[in-house]
């Protein structure tokens, strides 16, 4: 048999929803990716570190052993989707060392260890594949490094995380707490047990660390993004955020100044007549601006067993494609040439400027305000507009004030001033305002 009508062997390891999703997509629609690639693509081998009753595994080898499956000589592209950043690496590497094409879902581990594994594939000729490692079934990847190619990415801004999103969309419209809400999407599947990878937004920093590199043609840098959670929000902040006009949303931003990279991940308010404003519950969604075309947004669902396999089975099917055409893929993994990744640094998040949202419970006494805006007159903030709203029955009254642009450094000297005023009581609510215009 012609080498170019051979069929494709595939293994994957893991068969949890992505790998068991991947799967039984390549089977259904074997005839149909079949087509698009001149050759048939069959799954030869399993990696699984326990049984997965349901799944149709006949005519597959299946070992507990999961390093087996990269080590089959006769599988040619090696799938990934066990998650974490231990074993993943190793398999990865591993896979990589016998001269596989691998296909992997794991954010967390491109995210951490991205440029030492794309390094490696580089160095032997082989090519890894990552569509599925963010938003789902969002194809923002191939946006990034092939649709957007002739453009210079100026920022992003993306809600990259259902989890957190599903949250705040109950919250604002049905007036929800969080922590209810949190209960909430455990039951359903949205969070897991241990939620913090989603509310507390690494999860979405991890994605973001990889839009960026792929934006900016920078090395992955996770460890210096600036990552702020929903956890603090309350019903108040974000019914007072849409009486102003505006939504909250945990946004993940990168964006390209004078000075550096800006690489952060927090709750942003944004004005309600945005798009992105309006991805509500569980989707995800993407806003580039770039040149010359502009804004551009891309949406869809970010997880689950459907959308995130079938950017895995896409990856392969691109694959497949270059081993047909006896070429390694030609679009390098993180969208510049290796040598041209640049040394642009990564700002420090007190080093942005950004307008703000504060929320401040003050006694009710006069003098109050003039004393709040002496203060962030004084480290050059000027006030877009503030509200006064009744007094609470503990006697406070809520102070809400929009701020124009200012230097995150002086924003949090302003607010520890504040918060050292005797009429202040608690904390001040801080939430970043991007117009995202």
């Amino acid at each position: 048999m012609n080498a170019l009508n051979k069929p494709v062997n595939v293994g994957i390891v893991g068969l949890g929803t992505v790998g068991g999703g991947a799967l039984n997509l390549l089977r259904d629609n074997a005839a149909e990716l079949s087509r698009r690639t001149g050759r048939e693509i069959r799954v030869s081998h399993v990696g699984i570190r326990r049984d997965k009753p349901g799944l149709e595994l006949a005519g597959i080898t299946v070992s507990n052993d999961i390093f087996a499956v990269v080590n089959d000589p006769a599988v040619d592209i090696v799938v990934e989707v066990i998650g974490g950043t231990t074993t993943a690496r190793e398999i990865v590497l591993q896979a990589i060392a016998n001269g596989k094409h691998v296909v992997t879902a794991n954010k967390w581990l491109l995210a951490e260890h991205g440029n030492e594994i794309f390094a490696a594939a580089e160095a032997k000729g082989v090519y890894v594949a990552f569509e599925a490692a963010v938003a789902g079934g969002v194809p923002i990847i191939k946006v990034l490094r092939e649709g957007l190619a002739a453009n210079r990415v100026d920022w992003l801004a993306g809600i990259i995380n259902g989890t957190g999103n599903f949250i705040l969309t109950e919250m604002r419209d049905k007036g929800r707490d969080f922590a209810d809400v949190l209960v909430e999407a455990q039951a359903l599947g949205y969070a897991e047990a241990d939620p913090a990878f989603d509310v507390e937004g690494i999860d979405a920093a991890h994605k973001l660390t990889i839009m960026a590199s792929l934006a900016f043609g920078i090395p992955l840098q996770f460890d210096k993004a600036y990552v702020e959670g929903i956890t603090q929000l309350t019903r108040d902040d974000v019914a007072y955020a849409e009486e102003l006009g505006y939504r909250i949303k945990h946004l993940g931003i990168a964006r390209r100044t004078a000075d550096g990279i800006e690489l952060r991940v927090h709750p942003t308010l944004i004005p309600a007549e945005r798009l992105i404003a309006n991805v509500h519950g569980v989707k995800n969604a993407v806003l580039v601006q770039s040149d010359p075309v502009g804004a551009t947004l891309y949406y869809g669902a970010g997880a689950g067993a459907g959308p995130t396999a079938s950017a895995v089975v896409a990856d392969i099917v691109d694959l497949v494609r270059s081993l047909t055409a006896e070429s390694s893929p030609n679009v390098p993994h993180l969208a510049f040439m290796p040598q041209a990744i640049a040394a642009t640094p990564i700002l420090p998040m007190e080093s942005v400027v950004t307008s703000y949202f504060l929320r401040l419970q003050a006694e009710d006494k006069p003098g109050v305000l003039a004393d709040v805006t002496r203060i962030l007159s004084s480290r050059g903030i000027s006030i877009e507009a503030i509200v006064q709203k009744p007094v609470q029955a503990e006697g406070a009254v809520p102070v809400i004030i929009l701020t124009n642009p200012v230097l995150e450094r002086e924003m949090n000297r302003a607010i520890a001033e504040l918060e050292a005023l005797s009429d202040i009581v608690g904390a001040v609510t801080r939430i970043r305002l991007e117009t995202l215009a």
